[in-house]
């Protein structure tokens, strides 16, 4: 199982909003996470907590592009976090190898294509609005069922679009339109999502439902939760520490 590590070129985001967000900052934590043996470091410069005001482009790209640029020449996995397929396509070109879609393509027409084009893994996560609406619509009969027809239904708007089998690896949103208990439940069943038949990756680090009353609080519920995970064939677990996590998951 691969380790994900998050650097969130932001002022904003919920768990580290304002520790990395300058150039310098943001590479001597990748730096930090390339010793600790991250396998990718996702790097985004727009925060999707819930409740969030979307940047501009053009402050997107600030925040991101040259960061990226810097750390390629380390010879690192890097993924770009966002929504944007005119920001993935300035990623890719910077160096990152992966572009990773909280809204699996709903967000921005362009971007399936454009993940088609630039033929580079392409994550798609179960999403259905941005972060100002999010929590009103999670609203479920059955979270297990309902997710995983959503996400097919974003598989085969990838695969329509171009992208290939063995480029597509899917999220099922932990903390995106969904309650605590809606979070346990599809943890709980995280099998049926890799039974889908491509990678999975999750996102629960330091998110609210692991309890405590701060993100840096949650830290050994993550832990925890990645020690829980590595025996349910799902791919990688996207956290913000990487050390602890490599080393449960070695146990």
């Amino acid at each position: 199982m691969l380790v994900m590590g998050i650097l969130n070129i932001t002022p904003d985001s919920f768990a580290d909003g304002g520790r990395y967000d300058s150039f310098n900052k943001a590479v001597e934590r990748a730096r930090e996470m390339i010793l600790e043996g991250v396998d990718i470091i996702d790097i985004g410069g727009e925060s999707t907590r819930p409740g969030a005001d979307r940047v501009s482009e053009a402050e997107e790209l600030a925040r991101v592009i040259p960061v990226i640029t810097e750390l390629a020449k380390d010879g690192v996995q890097l993924s770009i976090d966002t929504m944007r397929a005119s920001t993935a396509r300035a990623a890719i070109a910077a160096g990152a190898h992966i572009i990773n879609d909280v809204s699996g393509g709903l967000s921005d027409p362009e971007m399936l294509a454009t993940a088609a084009e630039l033929k580079t893994p392409y994550i798609a996560m179960h999403w259905r609005g941005q972060s100002k609406e999010m929590n009103a619509m999670a609203i479920y009969h059955d979270v297990v069922r309902e997710v995983i027809a959503e996400l097919q239904g974003r598989i085969t708007a990838a695969l329509d679009a171009g992208i290939s089998h063995d480029k597509l690896i899917i999220d099922p949103g932990i903390g995106f339109a969904k309650d605590a208990h809606h979070n346990w439940e599809i943890i709980d069943h995280i099998e049926e999502f890799v039974e889908l038949g491509y990678p999975v990756l999750v996102g629960a680090s330091r998110k609210r439902f692991l309890g405590g009353d701060t993100p840096d609080e949650r830290e050994a519920a993550s832990i925890a939760l990645t020690k829980r995970l590595s025996t349910t064939g799902i791919w990688g677990v996207r956290v913000h520490s990487v050390k602890p996590h490599k080393d449960v998951i070695s146990i």
